[in-house]
């Protein structure tokens, strides 16, 4: 008998962090939701600031937007509450490709959530005249030699390859499968394993930045995880703010999540130098809306 789904969103009108405080695994983060509350508001604190400095976001010159992006994401079952986490992963790609976002897969324990992102994105449902659509594949900081196994399992349907280093302050899937705290050196090793632009995901720390600025990737991705996992108080808006002029001096790209629900949020990430903008939650939130 097939089990029906039991979705953990709470459909709330504003995706902010307050209707999910607490509950992780489910749509929450860590400490009562801080850093998911902080990402929402900040876009909104940061184009006020820009405002009062004279940016004019009416201005067409300022009004086109960066490329949207589904972010990385697994835990269908335990934190969107699927029954599956094969089905999750072919509704979510399909999904974001009817909205039209590129697209991106994250890695997980069991290696099967990887897996299952490698099948629905060689699955996709392609649109008579459309292309075929690869991904950025995000994979843990696991020691190298199990990064290289993913890579290659995720060779076909890739078109960026990213490390997760944020993932390492998950400190429970730290202990169960020997996340790394990745030093420049090492991912330097993994950069020079692939043929494809190379994404640093989750700066948001000063040594972070001192990260970035040693290996210099191909595109450097600020992110706190959503809001999900144990880091400093603060959000990717003004991490992006603060530090978006120093960061490009040292990597090709510049990509942000965390927060983002508006046209305006995407025009600040754009002005501020972000060449890319990641959504998560509202993705997950409108594909279960629309299956209830």
């Amino acid at each position: 008998m097939e089990l029906k789904n039991n979705f953990k969103c709470h459909f709330c009108p504003s995706c902010d962090g307050y209707g999910c405080i607490g509950e992780l695994p489910g749509m929450g983060g860590f400490n009562e939701n801080i850093n998911f509350q902080k990402n929402c508001e900040g876009w909104n604190e940061i184009a006020k600031i820009l405002i009062e400095q004279g940016v004019d976001f009416s201005d067409e010159a300022k009004n086109s937007l960066p490329i949207r992006r589904l972010g990385p994401m697994t835990g269908g079952v335990e934190n969107v509450g699927y029954s599956s986490e094969k089905q999750f992963y072919l509704d979510l790609i399909n999904f974001s490709l009817k909205e039209n976002l590129e697209l991106s897969i994250g890695d997980g324990c069991p290696d099967e959530k990887l897996k299952y992102g490698i099948e629905a994105v060689k699955n996709q449902t392609v649109k008579e005249g459309a292309t075929f659509k690869k991904a950025a594949v995000f994979i843990k900081p696991y020691p190298n030699s199990k990064i290289f196994e993913r890579m290659e399992w995720a060779s076909e349907i890739a078109e960026y390859i990213g490390v997760d280093i944020d993932s390492y302050n998950i400190v429970t899937m730290r202990n169960l499968v020997q996340l790394e705290k990745k030093t420049a050196s090492q991912l330097q090793e993994i950069r020079k394993a692939t043929n494809l632009p190379f994404v640093v995901k989750g700066i948001f720390t000063s040594q972070d930045i001192e990260l970035v600025k040693e290996l210099k990737p191909d595109v450097a991705f600020i992110s706190n995880h959503g809001g999900r996992v144990e880091n400093r108080i603060g959000s990717t808006a003004e991490f992006l703010y603060e530090h978006s002029k120093e960061l490009k001096n040292y990597c090709g790209e510049l990509w942000v999540d965390g927060g983002i629900r508006t046209k305006q949020d995407e025009q600040v990430a754009k002005f501020l130098g972000a060449n890319q903008v990641l959504i998560g939650r509202p993705v997950i939130s409108a594909l279960c809306e629309k299956q209830v």
